[in-house]
């Protein structure tokens, strides 16, 4: 049941199914994904151009997805293309999910299915994530602690901030000093 929902999912890049099925599928799929994206440039070249090593590499990675996944799908019923789902494995999906440690899948809930009440959810392969630019000042920036320099020392910045506290001490002092006069 698994190979075909797995299949489904590698082809159409998103399954509407039960909750309890997405999330195993989601563990079936990931891990063939990391396999085949454990490949690296392996996966892109052709396998006559291949050493024996990796060559033999590649097999075991096709070897390990047909455990998990049919070799052929159709597209639609109405169509006659076939597509190759361990090409899309290693060709595809591998390749845009270079950089990605994991996570590879996103479930959304979708609520009771009408005939059982049984819940019910989409499954589908997340779109090619782009690095965002990161921002400087930000949220991160703020949590900051002060470094310290060698010898204990804190940074320049750090001591501008308790100059002020050391000022307002030394002004109470004075006033309880001009106080007690």
């Amino acid at each position: 049941m698994f190979r075909s929902l797995a299949g489904a999912l590698v082809l159409h890049e998103r399954v509407k199914t039960t909750d309890a099925k997405a999330k195993e599928l989601r563990r079936v799929v990931e891990r063939l994904i990391t396999k085949a994206r454990r490949l690296g440039d392996v996966a892109q070249t052709d396998g006559a151009d291949l050493d024996p090593v990796d060559r033999a590499r590649k097999l075991h990675v096709r070897r390990l997805l047909q455990k998990f996944l049919p070799r052929f799908a159709v597209e639609r019923e109405d169509s006659e293309e076939i597509v190759d789902l361990h090409d899309k494995v290693i060709g595809t999906l591998a390749p845009r999910y270079r950089d990605r440690p994991g996570g590879y899948t996103r479930t959304m809930k979708l609520g009771p299915r009408a005939g059982d009440g049984a819940p019910m959810a989409i499954i589908e392969l997340i779109p090619e994530a782009k690095p965002e630019p990161s921002k400087k000042g930000g949220k991160a920036a703020a949590k900051a602690e002060p470094k310290v320099e060698a010898k204990g020392k804190k940074a320049p910045a750090a001591k501008a901030k308790e100059e002020p506290k050391a000022a307002k001490k030394k002004a109470s002092k004075k006033k309880d000093e001009d106080d007690e006069d």
